[in-house]
């Protein structure tokens, strides 16, 4: 009979305080619990990849290499877990495959054991290159696929996504619920399919924002789901995961009990708790993201992509016309191939939209995001673009139809060049090549520390950039 043994991943260290605090707890905050998290018994902590990387540069300055590192020493016995977006990495646009393979390369000499590759359109062609160079640095590579919904996406999809998944040399698979859609029914129907489909684990990644996680992660569980990942009490619900004490109480003394030390949950609870009212005190955790957001199901948009709908329409004067962007939404998704609304492409289909209603006049004005998705620089979708859409944009320009990274020079040695001023470590480089104006403001001020020199007093506006 196989092992129904539940396993838990602890999310408390990047994706509970990225959703609920916008990734802002410092390292200093997480250092003095690390060696009680350690003898939990976890599978594994995600603590950096994600926002993390961006936060630590741009608001906390820190360096997340030296974070990385410190985990790695805090917490020597348990599995390190990172996320990356495949070709984009952690930033903002696709990189050639040498920054990609030495990004890589980096993150395990430095720490990560278990590293989570997801592409936004579910194209496969994206994590090529990241996970080989994973494999070829000996880590354990877990492939995500983003869940959505949508006539395209059927069991017969996923467990074909899941299949290919598998043959990428994934060894795991994570169901990646961004935004809380996936329903209670809907798991218990597709975890035995995944099952019946690959050999490898499956893990499922949720949100409470919708209200329905820890109901789905129950369906989930007893339909065989090997890996769960939940944050912490004071820091899970809301945007958030499910609880990790709720999950192992629920399971405890069952077939599917993870063996977690309660009482040392219970202690890494009480540390984090005053951290998380400090957030809420000084505002960093707004109390709407602690609520259940039921426009999350009923629109099937996720909470942030509404957030930002809101936020456009407001600056528009145009906040009446709400119900009829979330209208246009989908008719926008399907013309675009119905990608899964996660970034960047929920914020590509929700700006087209809003232009779209603002205009009166379907695709009067195309964002160049918009463009660039019917060009094909983001990859393929489940489904063609609409022609005529495809044609406005793209005129007599012949779209792309290869993985997009085939059209980049390799830029390693360049960027090299660029930041060799600064340099005083190799990751360096993958810093500034991710963020070249933050990592370089962040690298001023780093060598002013090191001349003891207060680094608020530079200046980093009014001087040139290597870029």
């Amino acid at each position: 009979m196989a092992d129904k043994k539940l396993r838990i991943m602890e999310t408390v260290l990047r994706d509970a305080h990225q959703s609920l605090a916008a990734t802002r707890m410092r390292t200093e905050d997480m250092l003095p619990i690390l060696e009680k998290m350690d003898k939990v018994g976890y599978h594994s902590v995600e603590c950096w990849g994600g926002a993390t990387f961006d936060a630590c540069l741009r608001f906390l300055n820190e360096d997340p290499w030296d974070r990385l590192r410190k985990l790695r020493k805090g917490m020597p016995n348990t599995k390190l877990q990172m996320l990356l977006r495949g070709q984009n990495l952690l930033g903002y646009r696709h990189y050639a495959d040498d920054v990609v393979e030495y990004f890589v390369q980096r993150s395990i000499a430095n720490g990560i054991d278990i590293i989570r590759i997801f592409d936004a359109l579910n194209d496969l062609r994206n994590l090529e290159t990241s996970v080989r160079a994973a494999k070829k640095e000996g880590g354990d590579v877990q492939i995500a696929f983003s869940y959505t919904l949508g006539d395209g996406y059927t069991l017969d999809y996923w467990t074909q996504l899941a299949k290919d998944i598998e043959s990428l040399g994934a060894d795991s698979i994570c169901i990646k619920d961004m935004s809380g859609i996936l329903m209670p029914q809907a798991a218990a129907e597709l975890i035995p399919a995944l099952k019946s489909a690959v050999k490898i684990p499956i893990q499922l990644h949720s949100h409470c924002t919708s209200g329905v996680a820890m109901m789905t992660y129950m369906k989930a569980i007893e339909a065989g789901c090997d890996i769960v990942d939940t944050a912490i009490s004071p820091w899970a619900m809301g945007t958030s995961q499910p609880a990790t004490e709720v999950i192992c109480k629920v399971y405890e003394g069952t077939e599917f009990d993870p063996g977690l030390d309660q009482d040392l949950l219970a202690e890494i609870a009480d540390y984090f708790r005053p951290i998380q009212e400090r957030f809420v005190k000084s505002g960093q955790i707004d109390p709407k993201v602690m609520g259940v957001d039921i426009k999350t199901l009923r629109y099937q948009v996720p909470g942030g992509m509404l957030s930002n709908l809101v936020s456009q329409l407001k600056d528009q004067n145009a906040s009446d016309k709400f119900y009829e962007v979330l209208r246009e939404v989908p008719k926008v998704r399907m013309d675009l191939g119905q990608p899964p609304l996660v970034t960047p492409s929920s914020q590509i289909v929700g700006t087209q939209a809003v232009l779209n209603v603002l205009m009166g006049e379907r695709y009067k004005v195309m964002s160049e995001e918009t463009k660039a998705i019917l060009r094909g620089e983001y990859g393929r979708t489940m489904k063609p673009f609409d022609p005529e859409v495809q044609k406005k944009a793209l005129g007599d320009e012949k779209p792309i139809t290869v993985r997009p990274a085939d059209l980049l020079e390799p830029e390693l040695d360049k960027l090299r060049e660029e930041i060799k001023a600064y340099t005083i470590q190799e990751e360096d480089v993958l810093s500034y090549a991710l963020f070249p104006k933050v990592a370089t403001d962040f690298f001023k001020k780093r060598d002013a520390e090191r001349n003891g020199l207060d680094p608020s007093l530079i200046d980093t506006k009014n001087k040139a950039y290597p870029v």
